[in-house]
């Protein structure tokens, strides 16, 4: 069975008529865990960044027996051109989400845990103290698993950051999405130096917690750009980078500008390497807590 209808929205499979290549066509082995983890997640009334982004790898994550959180509700205060996250004024958080969360990753069996949020920038500390509600519940429930999170900007906001290291997070990941150019088009709301910032100041503030980061390509950049955002990056003492395939999720959201081939995926892992990253994982289905568990082993 294709995993084509996993790739992109039906709109977007009519905007590429015949224009998907073959590396991006793949078969989905269903092991019946998708809906047990749609159970889980449905009775812990959570949400995942996999069905509300939309995620292409959904299926195969949710065959596997895992999925990644997505707390502070599924209603964003920004609204970045690449992301169909709902955009709005969201609900105050839930101060039984931390719990619920730990509960559901345990009946899951999960030893990788990935949770990430919407960005709250109505929040006095952009939600900074709800990622650690969330990180100590795990640490307390599965004691033996990784936490990694996946971070917002927090506006900058230094003291939103440690709250969150303070929780003993095992990774901490913060995605500079895309090259500078393209931020004004991208991530209107965000700042490349703000991002590169929070990264560098985590690895000051803690530096047993590994930080890991990601971008999108196929949105315009070119291979120059994309070096220099890893070299700049690696600067900020970033260890993980995941770069993978920027796909629509509906005509409402920035148009793809090309499909990278797996060859040049493999000529920005090399580079990656070169540039002394631990891990680099690059290819057309890569995201940036995909398959999280796997790309973190060996450290």
């Amino acid at each position: 069975m294709s995993d084509l209808s996993a790739i992109s929205s039906d709109e977007e499979k009519k905007e590429y008529p015949g224009r998907f290549p073959k590396w991006l066509k793949r078969p989905v082995a269903f092991s019946g865990k998708q809906n047990s983890v749609e159970h889980h997640l449905k009775s812990a009334g959570l949400h995942t960044v996999c069905s509300e982004a939309k995620c292409p790898n959904r299926s195969e994550c949710y065959n596997k027996g895992t999925a990644t959180f997505l707390i502070m509700g599924n209603v964003c205060t920004r609204n970045c051109s690449f992301c169909s996250v709902n955009h709005g004024s969201p609900l105050p958080p839930d101060p039984s989400e931390g719990m619920r969360v730990a509960e559901a990753a345990a009946k899951m069996g999960l030893k990788h845990v990935v949770i990430t949020s919407v960005t709250r920038d109505d929040l006095v500390d952009g939600g900074a103290s709800c990622f650690a509600q969330v990180v100590q519940a795990i640490n307390c429930k599965l004691p033996g698993a990784v936490v990694e999170i996946l971070i917002p900007d927090f506006k900058g906001n230094k003291d939103s950051l440690t709250t969150v290291l303070q929780s003993s997070p095992g990774i901490l990941n913060h995605n500079i999405e895309t090259v500078p150019r393209l931020y004004a088009s991208i991530r209107p709301e965000a700042d490349y130096n703000r991002s590169l910032d929070l990264l560098k100041a985590a690895s000051q503030i803690n530096p047993d917690v590994r930080t890991k980061s990601g971008i999108m390509v196929g949105l315009g950049e070119t291979e120059a750009e994309v070096r220099g955002v890893l070299e700049d990056l690696f600067e900020t003492g970033c260890t993980i980078i995941t770069i993978g395939q920027y796909l629509r999720p509906s005509k409402r959201q920035f148009p793809v500008r090309e499909f990278v081939s797996p060859d040049q995926f493999a000529v920005y892992e090399q580079i990656g390497r070169e540039i002394g990253f631990k891990q680099v994982f690059a290819g057309p289905y890569v995201r940036s807590s995909y398959r999280a568990e796997e790309i973190c082993k060996g450290f």
